[in-house]
């Protein structure tokens, strides 16, 4: 079955440019159902993998048009829900396979270790498999933030303000919620994604224009922010 493509929009804002847009943006917008039971956000965080020559790292830096990653993700530091992704880039084009898995799996993963995986039916845990043994994908960063979220029923627009990034310090301990971490960021900025299937809605479209710098709009991958900032002395 073919998974479906959205458009993903990405902007680094400041915390002046974060309170504009959102006063614009909330009489239309409602909370998404985890950040409504969670006064407002939640926390994620994600632990990435890559393979050994870190090729998702440097098909990001250098553009490639048609790249992917792998991770796994939680929820405010809980192993109660854990969620193995890939998300695949188009160009502007984005698409996520998930599949939600038990801790001792995660954990098993997380450890480098493929064993059973090439007798599973799922084609993600397939893929995580062959990826293991031809190209030694490994858990390489932990990344941290606070997601803010808002939903709009037309085009099934997503609209997030991710905020708090930080980086995991070489850390691979996903299930430690003491985990010492850093901002790879100099000034407080925000993550602001947009997401959409076809065509965004006029009015959201019209106070991003205004309200928001053509200048900020920008590739910004949390992954390659805390990647680099941990290997700076070599990137």
């Amino acid at each position: 079955m073919a998974i479906p493509l959205r458009h993903e929009l990405k902007f680094l804002l400041s915390p002046l440019q974060v309170d504009v847009l959102r006063r614009n943006l909330l009489p239309v917008l409602s909370l998404d159902q985890h950040a409504a039971r969670n006064g407002g956000q939640y926390s994620i965080r994600s632990l990435y993998f890559d393979t050994a020559e870190d090729d998702a790292l440097y098909d990001k830096m250098s553009g490639i048009y048609y790249r992917q990653k792998y991770r796994i993700r939680i929820y405010n530091y809980s192993d109660a829900a854990i969620f193995l992704e890939c998300k695949s880039k188009f160009g502007d084009l984005i698409s996520k396979r998930s599949l939600k898995i038990p801790r001792d799996l995660a954990e098993q993963l997380i450890a480098g270790d493929p064993d059973g995986l090439e007798k599973t039916h799922y084609g993600l845990l397939s893929d995580v498999y062959r990826e293991m043994r031809t190209r030694l994908l490994h858990p390489v960063v932990l990344v941290d933030y606070d997601r803010e979220a808002y939903l709009h029923p037309a085009e099934t627009v997503r609209i997030t303000f991710d905020k708090n990034l930080h980086t995991g310090l070489g850390s691979i301990d996903l299930f430690n919620p003491y985990v010492p971490t850093v901002s790879p960021f100099d000034e407080p900025w925000t993550i602001l994604e947009v997401k959409y299937d076809r065509v965004l809605p006029p009015y959201i479209a019209e106070v991003l224009s205004w309200a928001v710098p053509e200048a900020a709009r920008s590739a910004v991958s949390k992954y390659t922010w805390c990647r680099r900032f941990e290997r700076k002395d070599d990137i």
